[in-house]
């Protein structure tokens, strides 16, 4: 049974709170804003594709909730989602659909073995790769780089292809060479109508950044 409107206003506020309190700071480009933002597109794809806006809102606000980027423990969001939405009280239904998405959420380096099922699941997932393209992405990819120490670019290193999740989780390469590695893969992984027309003009920006980038790395100053 669905909560009142007012009870469900509270849970989505003190959730908003608490994904702020905890992400607010954090310096790889997984903080606060990178969460609103995605809540943002979120419920803009939402509202095209009549979804339910309360299972989009809470995935978004707590998609980054223990990344296992971070972690290093793939079930560890969806548990402190799960733990989060039992202690406020949201219902059981809502929970599990929510933590389902989680569970699902992250990319996997193209090993994902189990698929994005609801439609709510594949508009936030929709969201949290659109916000990795474009010139945000981009943004986020460099701040990401810098957080694990990687060098930005060196011509004698290759992108790596990943045989199995294990390799794509532990691969330490490039900043440019992520951009091959998962960048340029992610609009052929989008669901929604609405999330592939942005996609598109996100995907070509950052294919001209980085025919920009080449141009200024070798000095071919006429190509800019």
């Amino acid at each position: 049974m669905p909560l009142p409107v007012t009870m469900t206003e509270t849970l989505l506020q003190s959730t908003r709170d608490y994904v702020r309190h905890t992400l607010s700071g954090e310096g790889t480009g997984h903080d606060w804003w990178h969460i609103q933002r995605v809540t943002k597109t979120a419920l803009y794809i939402c509202d095209r594709e009549n979804a339910d806006p309360v299972i989009v809102e809470l995935a978004a606000l707590l998609h980054d909730i223990d990344d296992w980027k971070f972690s290093g423990d793939v079930t560890a969001g969806a548990s402190a989602a799960r733990a989060w939405l039992e202690q406020n009280n949201a219902p059981d239904t809502t929970t599990d659909a929510v933590v389902q998405i989680i569970e699902r959420l992250s990319y996997k380096g193209g090993f994902e073995t189990r698929p994005m099922t609801s439609l709510e699941g594949k508009i936030v997932q929709d969201a949290d790769r659109l916000d990795a393209l474009g010139p945000v992405g981009i943004a986020r990819t460099f701040a990401y780089g810098g957080a694990k120490h990687r060098l930005i670019h060196d011509p004698d290193h290759s992108p790596e292809s990943h045989a199995d999740f294990e390799s794509f989780k532990a691969a330490e390469g490039t900043t440019i060479n992520h951009f091959y590695e998962k960048l340029f893969k992610l609009k052929d992984t989008l669901h929604t109508a609405t999330a592939k027309q942005i996609g598109e003009k996100l995907h070509r920006y950052i294919e001209r950044y980085i025919a920009d980038f080449y141009a200024q790395w070798d000095g071919r100053f006429d190509s800019l």
